[in-house]
């Protein structure tokens, strides 16, 4: 009888691990309260994706694995299985072929719902495995009723035409002469629900981080941040404005009468099987109230830091940074370049059960398992300063500060680098050696800095090319040369780029990677910001002791084909 292989020694045989990292995973996994399965370990260390566990698991059970997130499936297939009965048993037909139905499953060992589709069907069913979240994202982009995303919300536009419901008082813009029954009443109409439910779906299947909502004089636009990029993708009649945005208001548990006064609130959703929270902000305008809705996945928390796009030596050089006991770690960037993902990448692969891990937010975006996160609230006197004094008392082993906003907090973080805790936090600056001098502008002392500092991490977010339409091309020499690589006569470089396809919209990119520079704090720095000096000096003395710019890691990234010239030129060298 043949013995069947660990699911270790598969990951190491695909090459998704090393050795080493198998041994971390089984060390924490005897750490655990609960018993985990060791993929689902290695999955919350970061070290290997969902896919890639399924993957595992297919390898393990003698089944193939199929990668149904982008895949286009012949309708004549999907037919054969109605969307309820996929949505219910988790499965997706993917082909058919010599008599057989392909099925991907999240459970392919499950019989009873081979027996049924068997059954169903009268065809011999070949189980294959999927991820469960990407099997039920495919369900819902495939079947589709036939309308496209104009149509569906033309469909409901209708319905509000036809509907017994008086818009009249706000047709003109001015929502005030509504009374609060009403705009309960409309906001619980079945139109207006379908509506605000039709743009969030929309804003998750589209990827987005950000969903607006916009009044204007005549119509109400609704626009999708989309890989950093805001899209219009659809406009809706003025005379549903007062209906949809006290929909929107009420899920988010706000106040529909105040409408003169900026509102935060939250939102929590499943949608196709994954949980997701919108954090909900209103603005006043001249034409109504603007809402906007920050996407949260909670499954994008569990990324490791192998999936951020550090380079390899980055890599190594942020993962030594970060296994010290004590000392300042910043990342910084601007508002949208991937600090808390960056944060709570580290947070989870140093939360292995063994250390006592705090944070404090503002607000707390994602839950993490194995982590006491408090939200700092300003009406009851707790601030980043307050709470990270608080926290102190807690026998800490490392504790996460969302921002370093004032000297205060800057002045205790320090303090507490030096007393042997690991520190991580942010800093708004532009590039890594700015965030000393930054310190030093909010008052503390340098010799704090020069001591408790240990690295800083600068970033960007760019788009990546999309892998569906890449196409290799010759740039102009002028191109390379603006950025900064000497040819010889002879010497071509290849680049690449997206024609444009359905997968990505049309605009040639998918998805977004970072772009780093990690500034490692040594003897020559810490020398250089005891006598205050400049950015400008700090940032020579770190390139020569080896750190790697925003450009230079930008042009490592365009040489590699991940991103385009067009795209760090915009988000990079426009800085």
């Amino acid at each position: 009888m043949q013995k069947t292989e660990q699911i270790g020694d598969i990951f190491i045989r695909l090459g998704i691990i090393s050795h080493d990292q198998l041994n971390q995973a089984v060390e924490k996994q005897k750490l655990l309260k609960r018993q985990e399965a060791l993929g689902d370990v290695l999955v919350s260390m970061g070290l290997i994706s969902e896919k890639d566990r399924v993957r595992g698991l297919g390898e393990q059970w003698g089944v193939p694995f199929v990668d149904v997130a982008d895949m286009e499936i012949d309708s004549s297939i999907l037919k054969l299985v109605s969307q309820g009965v996929a949505r219910k048993l988790k499965v997706l037909p993917v082909a058919k072929k010599n008599g057989r139905l392909t099925l991907a499953m999240k459970n392919p060992l499950d019989i009873f719902a081979i027996d049924e589709i068997r059954m169903m069907t009268g065809i011999d069913v070949e189980p294959a495995i999927a991820p469960e979240e990407d099997i039920i994202r495919a369900i819902g982009r495939l079947y589709q009723s036939g309308a496209n995303a104009s149509e569906q919300v033309n469909n409901v536009i209708k319905e509000f035409e036809t509907a017994d419901i008086d818009f009249t008082a706000s047709e003109v813009g001015d929502d005030e002469d509504i009374s609060i029954e009403q705009l309960r009443e409309l906001s619980e109409e079945a139109p207006v629900i379908k509506l605000a439910n039709l743009i969030i779906s929309r804003g998750i299947n589209d990827g987005a981080s950000d969903i607006h909502i916009e009044p204007s004089k005549n119509i109400v636009r609704v626009r999708l941040r989309i890989d950093g990029i805001l899209h219009e993708v659809m406009q809706v009649p003025k005379k549903v404005q007062a209906s949809l945005i006290s929909r929107i208001k009420i899920m988010a548990e706000m106040d529909i009468a105040t409408k003169r006064t900026p509102q935060d609130g939250r939102i929590g959703a499943m949608i196709d099987g994954r949980q997701f929270d919108f954090r909900v902000s209103t603005l006043p305008s001249v034409f109504g109230e603007k809402i906007v809705l920050r996407v949260l996945d909670r499954s994008s928390i569990s990324i490791g830091l192998h999936k951020l796009g550090l380079l390899p030596e980055t890599l190594e050089r942020f993962e030594s940074l970060i296994s010290r006991t004590y000392g300042i770690i910043l990342v910084t960037g601007p508002t949208g370049s991937g600090k808390s993902t960056t944060l709570y990448s580290v947070l989870s692969k140093l939360n292995s059960g063994e250390k006592n891990i705090l944070t404090i937010e503002d607000p707390v975006e994602y839950e993490v398992e194995g982590l006491t996160q408090v939200q700092i609230n300003a009406r009851a006197g707790l601030s980043f300063a307050s709470g990270l004094r608080t926290m102190l008392r807690q026998d800490p082993d490392i504790a996460m500060v969302g921002e370093i906003r004032d000297a205060e907090t800057a002045t205790i973080a320090t303090e507490a680098a030096l007393t042997g805790h690991l520190v991580l936090s942010t800093l708004h600056t532009n590039d890594a050696p700015g965030a000393l001098t930054r310190l030093v502008d909010m008052g503390i002392e340098p010799f704090l800095i020069a001591s408790s500092t240990i690295g800083v991490l600068a970033q960007r977010l760019v788009r990546v090319v999309c892998p569906k339409c890449k196409e290799q091309y010759q740039p102009p020499r002028d191109a390379v040369k603006r950025l900064g690589i000497e040819l010889d006569n002879d010497t071509r470089v290849t680049f690449y780029r997206g024609r444009g396809c359905d997968h990505c919209r049309g605009n040639g990119y998918r998805g977004r990677i970072g772009v780093y520079e990690l500034m490692i704090i040594n003897d020559r720095i810490r020398d250089l910001v005891l006598q205050k000096s400049s950015s400008h000096l700090i940032r020579e003395a770190a390139i020569e002791t080896g750190m790697k710019t925003l450009k230079e890691d930008a042009i490592s990234k365009i040489l590699l084909g991940q991103t385009t010239l067009e795209e760090c030129l915009r988000v990079i060298y426009a800085g």
